[in-house]
């Protein structure tokens, strides 16, 4: 095997775009290089280089190759078509069972001369989400200019360069050259191997592993920080940004104004995070700290001090403009605020956001009196909820929107519950945060949802394939959470139906109940997949894709699961099957074969006893049902199990007395009827 090494050295990457760059680059370079079986490989990456190293066969073997064409009686353009597309003659060409079949024999290629017939095509069509032309006439495009292009082979440069007929593609051509560090050790080096290049930059101030660069940054932040007795507030998005900005790490401490300490500290981490990349720090009891942190890509002469006086001038300033948001916005009480929403748009085909919290509020109250709760608390939070996105501190920054409105409903003198309510109601808004508790914030937050994923809907803007421009998906898992994490009994269905009729009354026709509903089981289906659990129990408990109670869902499909764990469960569940398949296929002969079993037609033990326990069974199972005690349910459909055994192993279904094999195919129907009260067992698995 012989070791491939690729640099791709440009001008600055953006951070975000560089861990999808690498994995770009190992797909398509593995896929291109799949007959020289690519193993041990490695990805790299710092702000202005992505690297791939990996060991490669030094050749593909010789090969012959066989590939059918048209039929020997298709029109001639179709043999022409197939002849032009693998360039051969018909001479090359067999007949075989009515086909024209073309033998090819491939020669054996080394490495280096295909490695350099793909390459430039890769880099030709590589997928930037953004990329940019740069110099004259060349069509080539990258995310910043590309300098240079290192390809080596065990140490050699592969001769190859991106030019076309018509495009000289910048000049680019392979070489084993590559820069240190922009500032530190701008000077060129050459490349001998994947080692000796992760060496050379590391002497020159460059580590090029982007893990062992966040990890480096996230001990020396940590040790940092506890040297001055504080702590990080967690931030895996800045880390992993930050990472991307720099290649030589050397993190630092700045200090905050104590005048500044007062602002809510959502607003300071958002203003440090989004304008500066500063990483927000609290004390030891969780209070917001006076200090931040900061990564340098430069190791400074005076341990740092001129740039975290520099740094120290640039918040003040942010915490300026954000201070007098703050003072400003209080002059005015959120109420007089919501008076504004009826010149904010929500959407062109929905209205204003007035419109919309009318919804909300509606909303709201029906919830409140479904789970019983204040119903004029959680209108009043529902009322409020968006009055804050016509404040200035919103305008400035808008991940704060809702944080900044439960800050202002304290100021207010809004009730407690209201004000939290109004700061919560957007949660959760991802997977790693977290549902709220507060049963108004749970009212606001769900009614919120809710009216998003109804109103949207009646517009026609569901999400389709990975687009979702709304967060629809994201509003539909926040509500299974929230009803999940609370364990929350109210009929969902009848919810959307409710949130439907205060639509507009064009919108209410356009709507589709059904499809609100089944939205909510998808979602809940990905869930489980995603948490390892039996999501396949899931369509057996709900076929049809409707349900209106999410726990009562949930219960049946953990009874279930349980039960399927052990071996009486796997034994019945395969006799249930057996038994629905044989109905089945015996009624599309002449069925169905439904109603009561006739008794006197009965003539084995083993049939009169499956239904004598049948009867018995299906009393206990819907009484159980009814109850919602699914275990117990589970427990009488597996009296059954021993009636079935034998039942198969001696009774004849298919008996030459008709009479007699209608009644026996109505008892499988039984058996069905009973299965059906907990489930459809066709869609479990196994």
């Amino acid at each position: 095997m012989s070791e491939l090494f690729i640099e791709l050295f440009s001008e600055e990457i953006p951070a975000r775009m560089q861990r999808q760059a690498t994995e770009n680059l190992q797909r398509l370079l593995c896929d291109a290089l799949g007959n020289l079986s690519p193993t041990n490989i490695k990805t790299f990456s710092t702000p202005r280089r992505i690297a791939i190293r990996l060991n490669i066969q030094n050749t593909i073997p010789a090969q012959e190759v066989q590939e059918r064409g048209p039929r020997t009686t298709a029109p001639g353009k179709a043999l022409e078509g197939f002849l032009r597309k693998h360039q051969a003659q018909q001479s090359d060409l067999i007949e075989e069972n009515g086909f024209w079949v073309l033998q090819k024999k491939i020669a054996e290629v080394s490495a280096t001369d295909f490695i350099a017939q793909i390459f430039p095509q890769i880099l030709w069509k590589f997928p930037w989400p953004k990329s940019q032309r740069w110099g004259n006439g060349s069509q080539f495009t990258w995310v910043r200019p590309l300098h240079y292009i290192t390809c080596l082979l065990d140490g050699k440069i592969i001769p190859l360069d991106l030019a076309t007929a018509n495009d000289d593609a910048h000049g680019l051509v392979c070489n084993n050259k590559s820069e240190g560090h922009r500032f530190l050790a701008p000077q060129t080096f050459e490349i001998k191997n994947a080692e000796q290049w992760e060496e050379t930059l590391l002497s020159q101030f460059v580590i090029a592993d982007a893990d062992k660069r966040r990890e480096k940054i996230l001990d020396e932040l940590t040790e940092l920080t506890q040297k001055a007795s504080l702590q990080l507030v967690p931030d895996e998005g800045l880390l992993n940004e930050v990472t991307g900005l720099v290649e030589w790490p050397v993190p630092l401490l700045g200090k905050i104004d104590e005048i500044f300490m007062d602002l809510p500290p959502e607003v300071m981490q958002v203003s440090m995070r989004v304008n500066q990349r500063y990483f927000a720090l609290k004390n030891k009891d969780g209070s917001p700290a006076n200090a931040f942190a900061f990564v340098a890509n430069i190791t400074p002469d005076d341990e740092g001090k001129l740039i975290i006086a520099g740094n120290e001038r640039v918040l003040r300033a942010r915490f300026a403009d954000a201070r007098y948001f703050w003072d400003q916005d209080r002059k005015i009480s959120l109420e007089q605020q919501n008076q504004q929403l009826q010149n904010v748009i929500f959407h062109a085909k929905l209205g204003s956001q007035h419109e919309r919290i009318q919804r909300l509020e509606r909303l709201a109250g029906y919830l409140a009196q479904q789970l019983k709760q204040d119903e004029k608390l959680a209108k009043r939070a529902a009322f409020l909820s968006k009055a804050d996105l016509t404040t200035g501190m919103v305008g400035e920054f808008p991940e704060v929107q809702g944080i900044m409105g439960g800050y202002y409903a304290k100021h207010d003198k809004e009730a407690a519950e209201v004000a939290l309510a109004i700061s919560e109601h957007y949660k959760p808004a991802g997977p790693s945060d977290s549902a709220p508790t507060a049963p108004i914030s749970i009212i606001a937050a769900l009614s919120d949802k809710i009216d998003l994923l109804t109103a949207f809907f009646a517009i026609g803007e569901k999400p389709s394939g990975s687009g979702d421009p709304y967060a629809l998906r994201r509003a539909a898992l926040g509500i299974i959470r929230i009803i999940r994490e609370n364990q929350l009994r109210f009929n969902i269905k009848a919810l959307f139906e409710f949130a439907i009729a205060g639509l507009p009354q064009a919108l209410q026709a356009s709507s589709d109940l059904n499809a609100l509903v089944e939205f909510i089981y998808e979602r809940l289906y990905v869930q489980l997949r995603s948490e390892g659990s039996r999501y396949d129990i899931l369509s057996a408990v709900a076929p049809t894709k409707q349900f209106t109670d999410l726990i009562e869902l949930l219960k049946k499909v953990e009874a279930i699961t349980s039960f399927l764990e052990t071996t009486d469960g796997k034994d019945l569940l395969a006799a249930v099957k057996r038994a629905s398949n044989i109905l089945r296929i015996e009624d599309k002969k002449d069925g169905p074969h439904q109603g009561k079993v006739d008794t006197a037609l009965l003539t084995q033990d083993e049939e009169k006893k499956l239904s004598a326990t049948l009867s018995k069974a299906i009393e206990q199972i819907s009484v159980a049902i009814k109850q919602e005690q699914f275990s117990e349910a589970m427990n009488s459909i597996a009296t059954l199990k021993n009636s079935l055994d034998l039942f198969f192993e001696n009774v004849t279904i298919n008996d030459e007395n008709p009479a007699i094999r209608s009644n026996r195919l109505k008892l499988l129907s039984q058996i069905d009827q009973a299965a059906s009260l907990i489930a459809d067992f066709n869609h479990i698995e196994k």
